[in-house]
């Protein structure tokens, strides 16, 4: 069962490593197109921008009410980036874990599209802040897991980490034991 499990796994990696070079394949494309058309890429983008004025005339009355609700979330999440860039430049170094690479998960290009009007610039920046703190948060703490907890749950939890599947089951303390100083050291240098 562990084999086949190991080689499922294996094939998800392939699977993904696969799915990243097709990304890459239409990247490059897009941005060939880009330099070939970036004129008229440009004009037809603006095409689509809505006036600011225009924009808040037809947002609901309570989406706009709400919104310094939603725009207070700032503080936790630039707390949250603050305090695990600070963490893990002190502690990973310690425990010889790879450094997660922020830039990796906080990407704000959103900004530059053109159809965009300040608000939705604004907003696009905003959540691709806070979904790219989120993301950051979760590979430094699952680094940080695969340290000092790489066991697996008892009961399958929902969305985990991509370092999950090498965790140790729950309650196997042979294989814990003889192999936690292993996949402690078990980092691999695209991560």
């Amino acid at each position: 069962m562990k084999k086949h499990i190991d080689e499922l796994l294996q094939r998800i990696q392939s699977l993904q490593e696969e799915l990243e070079e097709e990304y890459r394949k239409r990247r490059e494309d897009l941005d060939e197109k880009r330099a070939q058309l970036a004129e008229e890429f440009l004009r037809t983008q603006r095409r689509y921008k809505m006036g600011l004025f225009r924009f808040l005339v037809r947002s609901r009355f309570l989406v706009v009410l709400t919104a310094p609700v939603i725009y207070a979330g700032w503080i936790p999440f630039l707390l949250m980036d603050l305090f695990v860039t600070l963490y893990q430049y002190i502690c990973f170094p310690i425990y010889r874990i790879p450094r997660v690479k922020r830039s990796d998960y906080v990407v704000l290009d959103r900004g530059e599209l053109p159809y965009l009007n300040l608000v939705e610039k604004f907003n696009c920046f905003y959540c691709s802040y806070g979904n790219g703190v989120a993301a950051y948060v979760r590979e430094v703490a699952a680094r940080t897991e695969q340290y000092w907890c790489p066991i697996k749950h008892a009961r399958r939890i929902r969305g985990a980490h991509g370092r999950y599947p090498q965790f140790f089951d729950y309650g196997d303390a042979e294989a814990f034991r003889q192999g936690v100083e292993r996949l402690r050291r078990q980092y691999r240098d695209d991560d």
